[in-house]
């Protein structure tokens, strides 16, 4: 009914106007927000990288001087240009001084290699051993001295690999700086100088250039082998062919690009180290999710005030709305009593505006229809009230004596729409209890029975009465034994209800699962002692009817006995007294029949 009304309306409008906005601008923030993140986390990680880029081109160029420092040094040189000198002492002196210079002029130097073009000799040194002097070098470096001439700065990295001295338990990662020694100023090799050094010093250098689980680094050389990266095999990552071939490929020393693929989804910021210092690249990888992190934080905020503001306004909305539209709401309340038939409402004014005055004019109304009504229809309930006796005879007369009692009083007092409706609940029921034919009905048949015999009390008892269903509605058409309910709700009528004490209340509530139907009916009445509820239980079990307390049970007995016939030991019929007074009956029945005949056939 009141869909449409205006505080609905009001409420309503009142909220869209404060959600949409609102929403509208936690959206376009978060947004701006985003981008904004976005734009400054590019920034400070190029910034990152290029700070990263010049500390890794010092530690490679201030290798790549050692190797150098050869240059300087005429004596070797000279060695170099004709190693048949080697005899000479002076030479080989000076030729160990200067690979034991190189050797401990850095930590993270682990072995010297020099590789003699013209007599293939090699001259290697570690800090485990003395230089020593080969006849014949070994072609394993031999690409890697092939790629180092053809360099335009003779130098060249090999990516990591493994070394294995003889004291070591197992192999060591080492980097190596591969240098052709040329002959100035012709293009003729002397010699290659490798200096295999550990990473360490790298893997200090990137550890300071992302953060661990939030971000991923790598640094790849120019053939796409990885130099290094911020995570172990055994934690997984994106180490994918695909974004290293395409930062290999590119043609811009530094950049960004969005990339998303497999797990990852976020931004890529690339930089190169010049070609003189090995021409690596630095990659990270920082995913949307560490990216916005601070941006989904700033929303959660927006939301959780945004969420105190609604609910402020909410507030303020039913106040405003309670104000203006609580006198229309009980004016209609009024008119819906009068519908009903009571035409004895009374109100208090609503005030000097459109409202009150409303107010006024519809308490006059119901006046004159009054007068009428007393004037017109006196005759007409007098008639209405002599045709009900006539039904005494075919009913319980107490009964229909107080029921008609209470028919003639009120159209009396009230209106002929009144007695229209007892006369109607009262053939409702005495043509629903007259037809024998039927034995199951559908749940709403009896539910309707049982309402038009509560309505009649309610004429009877007036406000001193409040009855309630609550109903399942996919089970009004299960069918059940007619007569099951209104024998129960009479018993409360003649044992448990007294209207000089309190206002009688009663309630039946009907709900299903998949194989049962639940019927409850709770009153607040005087209840039953526990004796003589366990003498009703033993009676209805034990078939004790015309025994001492027959009149008392014989309607319950009556509805147990025909559950039995119709379901069996299935269904069953209980009594049990509340904690805070009254009684409840609960009555519960299979779904199908014993023996499986669906009840349905046998609805009337």
């Amino acid at each position: 009914m009141f869909k449409g009304s205006i505080r609905n309306k009001l409420i309503v409008l009142l909220l869209i106007a404060t959600i949409v906005p609102f929403g509208t601008s936690i959206v376009i923030t978060y947004y701006h927000t985003t981008e904004s993140l976005k734009i400054q986390a590019i920034k400070e990680n190029s910034n990152l990288l290029y700070q990263g880029k010049v500390n890794l081109e010092s530690y490679i160029n201030e290798l790549n001087g050692l190797t150098l420092s050869l240059y300087n040094n005429p004596g070797f040189i000279n060695f170099l240009r004709d190693p048949q000198k080697a005899n000479n002492y002076q030479a080989v002196e000076a030729t160990r001084n200067v690979i034991s210079t190189i050797l401990y002029a850095e930590e993270n130097i682990k072995r010297v290699n020099i590789a003699i073009s013209k007599e293939d000799r090699m001259i290697t040194a570690s800090k485990r051993s003395t230089v020593i002097f080969s006849k014949k070098w070994s072609n394993t470096n031999q690409e890697y001295f092939i790629k180092a001439k053809e360099s335009p700065s003779n130098m060249y990295l090999e990516p990591i690999h493994k070394i294995k001295e003889p004291d070591d338990k197992k192999p060591k990662n080492v980097i190596t700086l591969h240098r052709s020694l040329v002959n100035i100023p012709s293009d003729e090799v002397l010699a290659y100088i490798s200096l295999e050094f550990s990473p360490d010093q790298i893997t200090n250098i990137s550890r300071n250039l992302y953060t661990k689980d939030n971000e991923e680094f790598y640094i790849v050389s120019p053939e796409g082998e990885l130099i290094y990266r911020s995570f172990d095999e055994s934690e997984g990552g994106s180490y994918n062919q695909k974004w290293i071939e395409w930062v290999t490929k590119t043609n811009k020393e530094n950049g960004t690009v969005e990339w998303k693929e497999g797990a990852f989804n976020g931004v890529m910021i690339y930089d190169q180290l010049s070609q003189n210092s090995g021409g690596w690249y630095l990659v990270k990888r920082v995913p949307y999710t560490t990216l916005y992190e601070s941006a989904f934080n700033v929303a959660k905020i927006n939301i959780m005030f945004g969420v105190i503001g609604l609910a402020l306004v909410i507030l303020a909305t039913l106040f405003i709305s309670f104000r203006i539209t609580s006198p229309i709401r009980i004016l209609l309340q009024y008119i819906e009593q009068v519908e009903k038939g009571n035409l004895k409402v009374r109100f208090r004014s609503f005030g000097n505006d459109e409202i009150g005055y409303l107010g006024d004019r519809f308490k006059q109304m119901i006046d004159k229809i009054n007068d009428l009504i007393n004037r017109e229809y006196k005759l007409q309930l007098e008639n209405k009230t002599n045709q009900l006796k006539v039904l005494q005879s075919q009913v319980n007369p107490h009964f229909l004596y107080n029921a008609l009692q209470s028919i003639g009083t009120a159209a009396l007092k009230n209106q002929v729409p009144q007695i229209y409706s007892s006369v109607t609940h009262l053939s409702k029921i005495m043509r629903y209890s007259m037809n024998m034919e039927e034995g199951m009905v559908p749940l709403l048949k009896e539910i309707d029975h049982t309402k038009a015999y509560l309505l009649l009390q309610k004429e009877r008892f007036g406000d001193q009465l409040q009855f309630s269903f609550e109903l399942d509605e996919e089970a009004m058409m299960l069918p059940v034994p007619k007569m099951i309910l209104q024998p129960i709700v009479e018993n409360y009528f003649k044992h448990g209800f007294d209207a000089r004490e309190k206002t009688g209340e009663i309630k039946i509530v009907c709900r299903q699962d998949e194989f049962f139907l639940d019927i409850f009916v709770e009153d607040n009445g005087t209840g039953v002692a526990e004796a003589r509820l366990d003498e009703i239980h033993g009676s209805l079990v034990n078939d004790r009817i015309g025994q001492k307390g027959e009149e008392t049970n014989i309607g319950l007995k009556n509805v147990y006995v025909r559950l039995k016939l119709y379901y069996g030991a299935r269904a069953y019929l209980k009594l049990r007294n509340l904690e805070h007074g009254g009684l409840i009956v609960s009555i519960k029945l299979p779904k199908r029949m014993e023996g499986g005949q669906d009840e349905s056939d046998n609805c009337g």
